[in-house]
């Protein structure tokens, strides 16, 4: 299997720098291929303007869908950009690992997706959801949380995660035709002592090892 990990963390040593590492040992382990996308160490651009694009549609107004649909047809996306959507369309499973900020994807994970995710590449030409671009292809959300798991849930102080996750899942993954596994949510990692994280990290290396093996699950069910 071809295994995709967008990692979004600006320090390498946190507990999601962790998790990474884990990631790739198991999936490498289990004999799977692994590419990684590392944002704050690629420096990535999170900004979507003129610069994810070699070609130029309309000089006068830019509208980025329609230069996004020009770009496909004339292979006029930027080579940070090209180099990225080829990973996507390479992989059989693509897994984000993040820290919640704010309800949501960190700012460069979420620029990544909306440079990335181009119209004409990932979605577009009437192939939304279950006739997506990106069908047969799988995702896997694995994030960490500031607050206690009873802070997520029905009538708890944050509200339920599926709800908060609901955008991610179902805008962005669903929506392009991927299928979405459960999420690998480790909450209050800041606050756990390093045995709970080793734990943790044991916990996850182990899902990893069988990985292949997930169905997908309805977002609204898990």
């Amino acid at each position: 299997m071809k295994v995709l990990l967008v990692y979004a963390h600006p320090e390498p040593n946190s507990f999601n720098g962790a998790l990474r590492d884990i990631t790739v040992q198991a999936l490498l382990a289990a004999g799977h291929e692994v590419r990684v996308s590392d944002l704050y160490a690629m420096q990535f651009d999170p900004v979507s303007d003129r610069r994810n694009f070699k070609t130029v549609k309309n000089p006068a107004f830019l509208k980025p869908q329609a230069e996004e649909v020009y770009a496909t047809e004339q292979d006029g996306f930027a080579p940070e950009l090209e180099a990225e959507i080829q990973k996507i369309l390479w992989c059989d499973l693509m897994i984000w690992q993040f820290p919640l900020w704010w309800f949501g994807l960190p700012a460069i994970l979420k620029g990544w997706v909306d440079r990335v995710f181009a119209m004409g590449r990932v979605y577009g030409y009437g192939h939304v959801y279950e006739t997506g671009l990106l069908r047969g292809k799988r995702a896997l959300l694995s994030l960490t949380t500031g607050g206690p798991q009873d802070n997520y849930i029905a009538g708890g102080l944050n509200g339920d995660m599926n709800g908060i996750l609901r955008p991610i899942h179902r805008g962005m993954l669903q929506f392009t035709g991927m299928e979405v596994l459960r999420p690998e949510i480790h909450h209050s990692a800041a606050r756990v002592d390093e045995d709970q994280r080793r734990r943790w990290l044991d916990e996850w290396a182990a899902r990893l090892a069988g990985i292949h093996n997930e169905t997908a699950i309805d977002p609204g069910q898990y």
